[in-house]
Parts: structure tokens; sequence; C-alpha cells
């Protein structure tokens, strides 16, 4: 079948899209810490780009996109990107195969890079170089073929239009198994931490916004009435999680920017894995009840004295398996074909609720399992001198 040259440009832009959220999320968390950490957090977003990148042209899209072995994992028939050429691949027939694999890459590069919030201002920068790879390769890369690669959640039906679960469910959880390993910053709770930079904070989300339409209505695979679609669900749920946020923190004190953003994300999150599958009204619904219960999420953080400070589990982690449910819920026939809970049917929200539990399931424990092993046999965290100094200088020998 002919490559459609329509389908190509828009994935091309989104591909570009989807790339600019990994250094916006290092913006985003680099405006939240102290200063002394500031480079180190935006490092890790752009090397989780690189290095990513290069474990998904050796084997990782192979993994995560190679004909299904078990249910579990891809077989390793696209090593290196052989049998993944300019000609249209298995994924779609409209795109160049090329194309679909970059375009999953830049997916898997902003997953890891959301997971820096787990051990953010006390990682040791070569701990998180072996950690992200063997992370992208033995989380990220299964639950990718179990929802989008022909895996067993394919199979039963579970839908995850742009990753709700494949990258918010396994980032949040995986960053709170993170912290729990690796344990709280040196004064953490006895003196203020306050963030450095929140207008670069602000900048940070501004840019996720921005690429988020890339990451769901690219994820139609077309420039068609399904990329549309999406583009407003996607649009519609931030401004409703914002907004939302907005409102709900006013009421423990004043409305601010930081909590404003925080919201946005949230409805972006929530939104991703229905972004194809709902309408804009369910979509006003999803992305507000999303940003009141990843609110809740980040008190219930504070409550517990739990240190994942730039609150991926409480945003991505809940906002993902928030977004998962509702999909079930949510989705109507007259969008994508499928109907969800509303339009009764009952196996789509279980098919729906399955993935996404056995993605919490997974992504913690494995990552809880990884960090426990690092930590015990290289060392996960910087020494307690290194952390009073900052990772900027005692990690990269830099200042701001």
């Amino acid at each position: 079948m002919a490559i459609d040259s329509g389908a190509t440009a828009w994935i091309l832009a989104s591909t570009a899209l989807v790339m600019i959220m990994t250094p916006g999320v290092g913006f985003f968390y680099g405006g939240l810490v102290r200063r002394k950490n500031f480079i180190s957090m935006i490092t890790l977003s752009f090397v989780a780009f690189a290095l990513v990148s290069i474990q998904w042209v050796l084997f990782g899209y192979s993994l995560a996109f190679g004909p299904d072995v078990g249910g579990f994992i891809g077989n390793l028939q696209y090593l290196g990107l052989n049998n993944v050429g300019m000609e249209p691949g298995p994924y779609s027939t409209a795109i160049p195969g090329l194309l679909y694999m970059v375009f999953q890459l830049v997916f898997a590069t902003v997953t890891m890079a959301i997971v820096t919030s787990g051990f953010a201002e006390r990682i040791k920068f070569s701990a998180y170089l072996i950690f992200a790879l063997v992370w992208t390769t033995i989380v990220y890369d299964p639950l990718a073929h179990w929802v989008w690669g022909g895996g067993w959640a394919a199979q039963f039906g579970a839908l995850d239009f742009a990753g709700g679960t494949v990258v918010h469910i396994s980032s949040g959880f995986a960053a709170l198994a993170l912290a729990l390993v690796i344990g709280k910053r040196v004064g953490f709770g006895k003196y203020s931490m306050e963030p450095n930079n929140i207008p670069l904070t602000i900048l940070g989300a501004a840019l996720l916004w921005f690429g988020w339409f890339g990451f769901n209505a690219g994820s139609a695979l077309g420039a068609n009435g399904l990329a549309a679609q999406a583009f407003v669900t996607t649009n519609t749920a931030a401004a409703a999680g914002a907004m939302a946020w907005l409102l709900v923190s006013w009421l423990h004190g004043k409305p601010s920017s930081l909590g404003f953003v925080s919201g946005a994300v949230a409805g972006l999150v929530a939104i991703t894995p229905g972004a194809g599958y709902v309408t804009p009204m369910a979509a006003l619904v999803i992305g507000a009840l999303g940003g009141v219960l990843c609110y809740g999420m980040l008190l219930f953080r504070i409550r517990k004295g739990l240190d994942e400070s730039l609150d991926a589990w409480a945003i991505h982690g809940m906002g993902g398996l928030w977004g998962a449910l509702a999909t079930g819920i949510f989705a109507v026939a007259a969008v994508n074909g499928t109907s969800g809970l509303v339009e009764g049917n009952v196996h789509q929200f279980i098919a729906n609720a399955t993935g996404a539990f056995a993605a919490v399931i997974y992504a913690f424990v494995v990552t809880y399992i990884l960090a426990v092993i690092i930590d015990k046999t290289i060392g996960l965290r910087v020494t307690e001198e290194e952390e009073y100094v900052g990772l900027d200088i005692s990690q990269h020998g830099e200042r701001c």
C-alpha cells in the first residue's frame, strides 16, 4: 500500500512535538528543585532522551513491537532496526515503518524523564545511567508490548490511545517505588525546600501542553478526523484539570500558578488513554476529576511524609490510573467504534481496569526490586556531603 503523505507529514510533526516534552519535563522539574540541583534535573531528562534513543534503536523497539512471545514481550526480529524501513510497517499502512518506530521512541524517552521525579536531588549519576537503561528494557518495553504490541492486554481488549497505562502509570508508580528505596532527602520535613524557579516550571508545563497535542492527536496515526477529536479532547481536559485544581486548592490557601499548571498536567495525563475514544464533554469530566483526584493524592503524599516531592506518582501514576478507568467508562462507539460502561459494555471497563492494575503492580514491584539491586551493588544515592553541596557541583561540576 502506498504511503499517505499527509499522514506521514503529521506524524513527523507529532514526533517533534512529543520530543519537546522530554526537555519540558526537565524544565518543569528543574524549577521545582533547589537551585543547587537545577542543572542536574534538566540533565537527567536530556540524558534520558539520548540513552533511551540508543536503546530503542538497538533492541527496545523490537522488544516492544516485535512479534509476540507469550503475550509478554516481542521477539528480536527488529533487532538493530532490521526489517524496519521506509515502507509501511505492520502497525500502520499509511506511514513508513521507520516513522512509526521513532514516534514510539519519543514516548519511551519522555517516560524515563518522568521517572526522575522519584530520586530528585539525591541520585548518583552513574547509578541513574544503569537504572534508566535497565528500567526501560524490563519495565517500559514489556508494558508497551502488552498494550500496543499485541500482548496479553491488547488481546484482552484493554484500550490505551496514547499512553495512560504505558507511559503514566508506569512512570508514576516507578517513581513511588524509587522514592521508597532511595529514602528522603537530608532535612526533608525539617526545613523548607522551596522551588527555585516557578516561572521555569510554568514554561515546562507550557511545553508539555504544547507537545501533548502530538502525543495524543498524533496517536491517531493520520491527519484525519480522529486526530482532530483527540486534539480537542486533550485541550479540553487540560483546561478542566487546570481550573479544577486551581479552585479546590484555593480552598486551602491562595490560587497558585504552580497548582494551576499541575492541574493542567493532571488533566492531560487523565485524558491520554481515552483521547481518541471519548467526546469533548466526557473530556471535561475526566480532566476536572483528574485535577481534583491528583490534588488529593498530593495532599495524601504530604500527610504521609513521602519524599516523592515532584509528584510523578500523584499526577502521572494516579492520573493515569484514573484515565485508564475513565476510558473504560466513557468510551463511545460514535467516536472510534468502541463502547464503554456508559453504553453498557461492562467488558471494556473490566479489560481496562485489569490492564491498568496489572501495570501498577508490575511497574511498582519490578522497579522496587531493580532499585534495591542497584542500591546494594553500586549504590543508588550520593553521599550526604554530595547531597549537601548539590548535584550540580558534585555530579556534574557545574553551577548556575
